[in-house]
């Protein structure tokens, strides 16, 4: 076990199809609770915005709902997606919730809106986008640090908090910035693989010490499905193939139950599409996903995984948790 990085997850709360809201939320917690007693390292939530499917909009509230339903792991953003927000909104906000949970809040950021473009102007001040993101950052990261003498603005709670921040992204640009400033990375490789090895080699290779970090720190992001048997792990997958699917054709996010075969409802261009986006998925039982670890893991270097696991079912997606920490002890 100790040879593998730590293990955390990345949680969208996502809506079977039929459920409310709030039973996707209680799954949530659930699924959180059982991560927490498997060792997993932090569990963060994604924002996202007028997508019928997925239920992690309000991002630091439903922080706090799961910081207050576990007791030691880390819980954060994945990230907050700070185009969106006033940096003293979110000072604020995460101030809050590390004045809550003293030692348990991480703060990652992310430039892209999380939307769509209509969406993201209804967010948005005016005028003001992703080309801001650098000094964004900077200004929250002075916020969240100690108050200086006749700073005009505080952020209350939030100054003194020296909430972690970190970066993600899904190209080299937030991997140059978060080297630049001696921040912790994350790399979007559960939905954008192809330069998970360029942009962790720029990060690590540039990486500045900073008073937050003095070594680099990386995280990658990966799709897993994890079963009993190989065959029922990638029956399990058609859910999460049929969700990037909806994606690509602008349909609606609502996860639907595993099909026998996805024959007849993609195309040969759909699939390779959707194989494309998953293209450092894991999938199988305890030794399949093992193997692939272990592969995944001899072509970078991290720190830690964090998975998003597309599975159905609950009580199976909790038992995925399972087989995934099975894996790391065998």
């Amino acid at each position: 076990m100790s040879n593998y990085p730590e293990f955390s997850l990345l949680e969208l709360a996502s809506v079977r199809e039929g459920d409310s809201v709030g039973t996707t939320l209680a799954n949530s917690v659930a699924y959180a609770q059982h991560a927490e007693k498997l060792g997993f390292t932090r569990f963060w939530l994604a924002e996202h915005h007028n997508m019928e499917g997925i239920s992690s909009s309000a991002t630091s509230v439903l922080i706090g709902h799961i910081a207050g339903n576990t007791h030691s792991m880390r819980v954060g953003s994945g990230g907050v997606m700070l185009p969106n927000h006033p940096p003293l909104v979110i000072a604020e906000q995460f101030g809050t919730l590390e004045s809550l949970y003293p030692g348990r809040i991480d703060l990652g950021l992310g430039r892209a809106p999380g939307t769509d473009q209509v969406t993201a102007r209804a967010l948005r001040r005016d005028g003001l986008g992703a080309e801001q993101f650098p000094d964004d950052v900077a200004r929250l990261q002075s916020l969240l640090g100690p108050l200086q003498p006749g700073q005009p603005v505080k952020a209350i709670p939030g100054a003194g908090t020296n909430v972690p921040v970190w970066l993600l992204g899904s190209s080299l640009y937030s991997a140059q910035l978060a080297a630049m400033r001696g921040l912790p990375y994350s790399f979007a490789g559960h939905f954008a693989p192809r330069l998970y090895r360029e942009a962790i080699k720029v990060y690590q290779d540039n990486f500045q010490p900073s008073a937050q970090l003095k070594q680099p720190y990386t995280m990658l992001a990966v799709p897993a499905v994890a079963a009993d048997s190989v065959p029922e792990a990638e029956y399990l997958a058609t859910t999460s193939y049929q969700r990037i699917l909806s994606l690509f054709r602008g349909q609606p996010l609502w996860m639907k139950p595993p099909v026998d075969s996805m024959d007849g409802l993609w195309s040969a261009g759909e699939k390779a599409t959707v194989q494309d986006f998953l293209g450092l998925q894991l999938l199988g039982d305890a030794a399949t996903i093992k193997s692939q670890l272990d592969e995944l893991l001899a072509s970078v270097s991290v720190d830690e995984l964090m998975f998003t696991v597309d599975i159905y079912d609950p009580e199976k997606r909790r038992h995925a948790l399972d087989i995934l920490n099975q894996a790391r002890q065998d």
